[in-house]
């Protein structure tokens, strides 16, 4: 777990140099969704759903407001996802019906954030 947490925070720091110029602009930070959404990592790479996973994603969801702020937890959320090795992207994919939230995009490192209004 603490090679997970490690990576997890390699992805954060990365994530914060990537988005930068977005935060910059009002847009959510990568810390941010980060942050929030490290609880899922468990169930991410195969662990059970745990209920401060679902917290996360719900306190993400009602963060990103604007379309900017969308996009960037988007483009975080890819990052990451395609720099943490073992993630399940069918339980990437699930997540939100998961804990009951409608995002508007899929969990993958083939979306196009551009797209995510």
């Amino acid at each position: 777990m603490a090679a997970a947490m490690f990576k997890l925070a390699t992805v954060l720091l990365a994530c914060m140099v990537v988005v930068a110029p977005y935060a910059a602009e009002g847009a959510i930070s990568c810390g941010t969704v980060t942050t929030q959404m490290a609880p899922c990592l468990g169930y991410l790479t195969g662990s059970d759903l745990q209920p401060s996973c679902c917290a996360g994603v719900e306190s993400l969801l009602a963060a990103a407001t604007t379309t900017e702020d969308r996009q960037a937890a988007c483009n975080c959320l890819k990052s990451a996802s395609s720099s943490i090795p073992g993630i399940n992207y069918d339980n990437a994919a699930s997540l939100p019906s998961k804990c009951g939230v409608d995002i508007p995009y899929e969990i993958s490192p083939s979306t196009d954030c551009t797209q995510v209004q």
